[in-house]
């Protein structure tokens, strides 16, 4: 018993690792290993030989295992230390160079946008970008001879000839994302969302697809007074100033009444400067949501009321950060995206 047990202790500390003390585990141990087959052969010994033999084989067997068990942490403890060892990265080397590449004006500003909403209290909501032609017109009460329904303002998908599905568009704005988020969420709510939308148009301030902001807020009481608040809170927090507002009536098939709204700015010299002279620029529709579409989604008109409005998202980078043709955010001109974007880990510019 004694040279059995030396020779698996020795085998044991001899492991080089874990995969070599396995093999030795199961050579000692295992259900055809050295000392498990002695222990089958106790039934074989006579009663005498058995009270003997058997209990300095259970004996060995809880030496081994122990032996076993404590090898393994050995040899799991250096494996560990050799990977510290080897994944070591010393700190005190130079930076790497920064790497190429820049966050897009569009993102960047969309980004503070969300920002400035959020503190506002708006959660962000998000719908697909084709749509069915309930979602896009007729849920916002856009009449069936309305222009933006015509195929040389809108993009309609392909439909074979048969094909009895309702038409989908390519949507024109975002506030078929109003609908689907009454009709989810139910009201009150306070919401933006901000994506893509297609339009056939293109020259310097349009293209086919550019990106836009729609807010919509909704409860017992609100009003056109809410609607002014929040729209010079915005752009204080975006531009960082105080920007003076004008209300110009309009009109919108999804809201009643309907205004355009300018903003205070000045063209000395050539340069637009936004919050200071005696000129206006339009920047965004808005109104109170038209009994219609509320009830469409599935909202009582008769108990909820509320605003919404609607910006290019493209045209505040253009008169934020001063660039002149919205089609260069689309040409993929990388002395345009190295002038105007943005490090990866800057923070949302808002002035609040």
């Amino acid at each position: 018993m004694a040279e059995l047990k030396q020779k698996w202790t020795d085998a044991i500390e001899a492991a080089a690792d874990e995969a070599a003390l396995e093999e030795v585990r199961v050579a000692a141990l295992g259900k055809k290993g050295e000392v498990s087959l002695k222990m089958r052969a106790l039934g074989a010994m006579s009663p005498e030989e058995r009270q003997n033999a058997g209990p300095a084989l259970n004996a060995l067997k809880t030496e081994l295992t122990d032996a076993v068990l404590a090898r393994r942490a050995v040899l799991a403890e250096a494996a560990l230390t050799a990977r510290l060892q080897a994944e070591r990265v010393d700190v005190t080397l130079p930076p790497r160079p920064r790497t190429e590449g820049s966050v897009h004006p569009v993102s960047q500003v969309t980004d503070e946008v969300i920002a400035i909403f959020a503190d506002l209290g708006y959660a962000v909501a998000e719908g697909p970008q084709v749509e069915t032609d309930w979602y896009n017109f007729d849920a916002l009460n856009i009449p069936p001879e309305h222009p933006a329904r015509q195929e040389h303002d809108t993009f309609f998908m392909h439909r074979e000839p048969g094909d009895n599905r309702p038409p989908h568009v390519l949507r024109t704005h975002t506030s078929p994302v109003q609908i689907r988020y009454m009709e989810e969420h139910g009201v009150p709510c306070r919401i933006i969302a901000p994506g893509r939308v297609y339009r056939a148009d293109y020259d310097q301030t349009h293209t086919p697809m550019f990106h836009q902001v729609e807010g919509l807020c909704i409860g017992d009481d609100v009003s056109m007074a809410n609607l002014k608040w929040t729209l010079e809170e915005f752009f204080a927090a975006f531009f960082g100033r105080e920007v003076k507002t004008r209300f110009r009536a309009s009109h919108f098939p999804f809201t009643e009444p309907s205004a355009e709204v300018d903003i205070q700015c000045s063209w000395e010299g050539g340069a637009l400067k936004i919050g200071e002279g005696d000129d206006w620029l339009e920047v965004l529709g808005s109104g109170m949501v038209h009994p219609k579409v509320l009830a469409a989604a599935n909202v009582d008109p008769e108990r909820y009321q509320g605003f919404a409005f609607g910006m290019g998202i493209d045209r505040l980078a253009m008169l934020k950060y001063g660039m002149p043709d919205l089609r260069a955010f689309f040409d993929s001109d990388l002395r345009w995206l190295r002038h105007y974007g943005f490090a990866a880990l800057d923070v949302p510019r808002t002035f609040a």
